[in-house]
């Protein structure tokens, strides 16, 4: 599957020169997030999401994805409201996948 790419705006607090980034696939969820001389990144597996929660303002929303394992979530704000929900649609989408191969496996 392939992998989409969301990057922060850069007219929000923290994002001017390097915005935060999230990468949703079907295996991971990864939040990159770069500076001057360092690049943070922080990889949590599709399976181990527990909640995505989103904040939403006038323009902008902040996203958390909390994880099952009890790792440090994932936050990144700066979003718009169509990427935040974008990327909460696909982690549900992603997790449910698993759910339906075995219900068809087992239907055949």
């Amino acid at each position: 599957m392939p992998v989409e790419i969301f990057q922060a705006s850069r007219w929000t607090r923290g994002n001017f020169l390097f915005p935060t980034v999230i990468e949703v696939s079907d295996k991971a969820v990864i939040r990159r997030k770069r500076s001057w001389f360092t690049k943070d990144e922080i990889s949590m597996s599709i399976y181990k999401v527990a909640s995505v929660h989103i904040k939403t303002g006038m323009i902008w929303s902040d996203i958390l994805i909390e994880s099952s394992g009890g790792s440090d979530p994932l936050a990144s704000h700066g979003h718009t409201k169509s990427d935040a929900q974008r990327i909460k649609e696909l982690i549900e989408g992603h997790q449910a996948l698993p759910a339906n191969r075995s219900a068809q496996e087992r239907a055949d």
